[in-house]
């Protein structure tokens, strides 16, 4: 017989759903679409419903996406949302600079929080926040939305069976052009590229790469980092010439146990040739794959082809098609909405989620070392985070 008791329902306040990461894939893609099937059920064969509270600063924008997605209550008054006792959740997409007090603030009234990275602008701050939340007894979650997408899962999922053999290495390629802003307008916010307003593509990066390393090969343990800024001179969105004070690309090498060397190039100045924005390639004794966001590839040592160097004669190895697909074998939902539907399970369940605040220290970490290593020249080995 149907369980006909009301579901739970859990209120939610989301700061920075103006914002395209808060709004598209935090708002659209994960908790409107759990609102609207009638919440999420759980192994027990419950419910809980979700209903969010929209938070900015941008009253006109608030009252228009709260009009067009019925959604009853939207507030720029942050602080008395996070004072508000029916508030269970509070989930931060604001700018960097912002997120550290707003998060601190949350816990300390007793809020689960879940959050987009970097958590803080330094080590300091972000080991705090997760002091905090210990301390505070909440759960808290850091979005770790990679990790749940289609490819790398499957790229885990041959990890996990032992499908390389001994791991090797990994290769990665991120980027894509970001167009200047003076002939065509540009694809990321402008304070993305000023140092002084949190910028950089060191700092939002590493704190990605940081986790997709732990969740595939484990923890990071020295970092060599070479930062630049290919693009000096930038538009903003008023068609305002600008001084491009922070890093638009990064090359990384990072050194993991058991002499497992990843390397992984970002940028926003560079031009794509690849099947997605993204992309991973591990290889190891037994097998190789390259995995995208949501497809994945691989290449056992049984049907590796033996090619020859010869520059004189033209290629005739046809080397993408000696590659096999590797199987999703089951239904992949959106990362976002995956990882806000395990966070919420964790919530109710007053247990930890399993992508805490010292995780996402760890990624802050790494982007402060990745500078200090681009900008002392060196190789900087990685001392463990603790509270």
């Amino acid at each position: 017989m149907p369980d006909s008791t009301p579901p739970r329902t859990l209120r939610i306040a989301m700061n920075g759903v103006t914002g395209r990461m808060g709004y598209r894939q935090h708002l659209v893609r994960s908790i409107l679409p759990i609102r609207d099937a009638g919440g999420l059920l759980l192994p027990d064969g419950s419910r809980v419903q979700v209903e969010p509270i929209l938070v900015g600063r941008n009253a006109a924008k608030l009252a228009e996406l709260a009009a067009q997605h019925g959604i009853a209550e939207w507030s720029t008054d942050a602080a008395a949302v996070i004072a508000d006792p029916s508030v269970d959740i509070y989930f931060d997409a604001q700018v960097t600079s912002r997120r550290a007090e707003a998060l601190a603030a949350a816990m300390k009234a007793g809020k689960h929080v879940f959050t987009e990275k970097p958590t803080a602008e330094t080590l300091t701050e972000a080991v705090e926040l997760a002091r905090v939340a210990a301390n505070a007894g909440v759960t808290a979650g850091v979005v770790h939305d990679k990790l749940y997408l289609p490819g790398l899962v499957k790229l885990r999922r041959l990890v996990d069976e032992g499908f390389f053999g001994r791991i090797l290495s990994l290769r990665g390629e991120f980027g894509y052009w970001v167009f200047e802003g003076d002939g065509q307008p540009a694809q990321r916010p402008s304070w993305n590229y000023r140092a002084e307003d949190g910028g950089g593509i060191v700092v939002d990066m590493f704190c990605h790469w940081n986790y997709v390393l732990e969740g595939l090969l484990g923890k990071v343990e020295a970092v060599t980092a070479k930062a630049t800024t290919h693009i000096p001179t930038r538009w903003d969105e008023q068609g305002k010439p600008y001084d491009a004070t922070a890093d638009d690309a990064a090359y990384g090498i990072f050194e993991m146990a058991d002499g497992v060397v990843a390397q992984i190039n970002s940028s926003w100045a560079v031009r794509v040739y690849r099947d997605e924005l993204v992309e991973f390639q591990i290889d190891g004794t037994h097998g190789s794959a390259v995995a995208g966001l949501r497809k994945c590839v691989a290449q056992h040592r049984s049907h590796t082809p033996k090619p020859v160097w010869n520059p004189d004669l033209p290629v005739t190895e046809p080397f993408r098609e000696q590659w096999l697909e590797v199987p999703a074998n089951a239904d992949l939902d959106n990362g976002f909405k995956l990882q806000w539907e395990e966070f919420l399970a964790d919530v109710v369940n007053e247990r930890p989620h399993r992508y805490g605040l010292l995780s996402a220290a760890r990624g802050v970490q790494l982007a402060e070392l990745g500078l200090r290593s681009s900008a002392e020249g060196r190789r900087i080995e990685i001392p463990e985070v603790t509270l």
